[in-house]
């Protein structure tokens, strides 16, 4: 079996659960706190497969004038050192971008939920190829909530993602 049959065996076997929502509202919750703060909202939150909330982060690059504070680091961070990260689940808003991407990569993170890639699709495919199971929720709240944020502050979003 090559690495593509792999991936659609992967995508097929995927349902989404009530769970997957829950830990997604955590990381919302976190991208709403970013928002308030006046930064991107962009929130993450890393789990342990049974459900149990090790940390949760958002981007905090406007705070505090760090381009290297995405949710996903901010999140990785604040969950401390881990034995091994095989059996945690990364959540995000947004689809992890090439960096965060590359964090999942590193730990062998096998799992990422993420809210939505309408706005931005990141590394998605990247990590598909990869052997990493990739759920996008398609999120109306995660779509709506970054959309506005960025017909309102274009030159940030820019510059959050890279480009000139």
């Amino acid at each position: 079996m090559n690495k593509s049959e792999i991936n659609n065996t992967i995508e097929m076997k995927t349902v989404i659960t009530p769970k997957y929502q829950q830990m997604l509202n955590t990381a919302i919750q976190e991208a709403q706190k970013g928002l308030d703060e006046g930064g991107i909202p962009i929130g993450a939150a890393l789990f342990l497969t049974d459900g149990t909330l090790l940390s949760k982060g958002r981007n905090r690059r406007i705070q505090h004038n760090d381009p290297s504070i995405h949710g996903e680091t901010d999140a990785f961070r604040k969950a401390g050192r881990q034995r091994s990260y095989a059996n945690i689940i990364m959540v995000t808003t947004l689809a992890p971008c090439w960096y965060c991407s590359g964090l999942i990569k590193q730990f062998k993170i096998r799992t990422v939920i993420i809210g939505e890639s309408v706005n931005f699709s990141g590394g998605i495919e990247w990590l598909k190829k990869n052997e990493i199971e990739v759920i996008d929720l398609q999120s109306a709240e995660c779509i709506s909530m970054l959309e506005n944020y960025i017909q309102r502050n274009p030159d940030i979003w820019n510059e959050d993602i890279g480009e000139d």
